[in-house]
């Protein structure tokens, strides 16, 4: 089946502007300046804005009215950059989309101040979206997704002290920390319509294996992506020593001289450009850049399996456009 990319594109693109003209003005007549320009800033240039273009398109798919989904659609997009600052101060990272990150730019009490905000004003945003028949199945979708990216996030962290992390552990860690909230996401834009039981559970699977392609190309363009176009520094993961699918594949097919190399990755003791390489080299020599990309390619053509399921074909399309685009990203 071939898709209209074009049309599709400016599709994203219209409801994309949309989406950031709305974050823009949400704080602006706000007169506590100290919260909420912090608010603002985290929210400004904001990448993708993947999680609220799966809200309305997920709702847009099971034949609801989108224009009626924008409330949740912001709301998930607070809850996702909540998530954000306080990664950062965790991560001690410094830049973020190309900036410095709010803590950076204010301080370390100012960002936790601001997320936190973030997320209870999610809450006012998508309560304004409930009705009576959805209200307790889209706060449970909604608040389960915060509980599992806290989880995952714990297990991030309890991660870095160990070195005998499995791939099965590190796929349940990123279901929890990225997949499950795009799950919820594309959850709650079918729980909008009060859809059939079939069609949620058909946009929950499109959404957490979506997720888990999504995180492995993150894993990913970490090593092999262009640091203007990714907006991080690259080869951020190695420097803090985070137990991605790379690292721990390669780890599993290392040689004792090659292990000692990963072994100086995730004791924190890799920092520059040139040792970076060498671990960027040894992925490439074992292979697991390859086997990275045919996992990413694996679970988004499983996800796109379950859009057949749904009823709204202009959605459908959409949602398929947004997962190809998503395999092939360079950021």
């Amino acid at each position: 089946m071939k898709y209209a990319r074009n049309l599709q594109e400016l599709k994203i693109e219209k409801i994309t502007k949309q989406v950031n003209s709305k974050l823009d003005n949400l704080f602006t007549k706000k007169k506590l300046k100290s919260l909420y320009d912090p608010c603002a800033y985290i929210l400004k240039d904001g990448g993708k804005r993947l999680r609220p273009l799966l809200v309305l398109f997920s709702a847009e798919a099971v034949n609801y009215n989108l224009n009626d989904a924008f409330n949740s659609a912001l709301a998930v997009e607070l809850l996702h950059n909540f998530t954000l600052a306080h990664d950062d101060i965790m991560d001690n990272a410094d830049r973020r989309r190309g900036v410095p990150t709010v803590h950076i730019k204010y301080d370390t009490n100012t960002a936790i101040l601001a997320g936190d905000n973030l997320i209870s004003y999610s809450y006012h945003l998508l309560l304004k979206d409930c009705s009576d028949k959805n209200c307790k199945a889209i706060l449970n979708a909604f608040t389960t997704g915060i509980i599992e990216v806290c989880e995952g996030q714990s297990l991030d962290k309890e991660f870095e002290s160990r070195k005998d992390v499995s791939i099965e552990e590190y796929l349940k860690m990123i279901y929890k920390k990225t997949a499950a909230m795009i799950e919820m996401s594309c959850k709650v834009g079918g729980q909008l319509n009060n859809a059939s039981p079939i069609y949620i559970k058909a946009l929950s699977n499109f959404g957490m294996h979506l997720g888990l392609a999504f995180q492995l190309q993150d894993d990913l363009l970490d090593i092999i992506g262009s640091e203007k176009e990714f907006g991080k520094n690259i080869g951020g993961d190695i420097k803090e020593g985070k137990r991605t699918f790379l690292m721990l594949r390669a780890y599993q097919l290392a040689n004792k001289q090659e292990k000692a190399l990963l072994n100086k990755v995730f004791d924190r003791k890799i920092d520059s450009k040139e040792e970076i390489e060498k671990v960027r080299n040894l992925f490439e020599k074992l292979g697991v850049i390859d086997e990275a990309k045919n996992k990413i390619n694996y679970y988004t053509v499983k996800a796109q399996k379950y859009l057949n399921k749904l009823p709204n074909k202009k959605g459908v399309e959409t949602l398929f456009w947004l997962s190809e685009y998503l395999i092939n990203r360079k950021k």
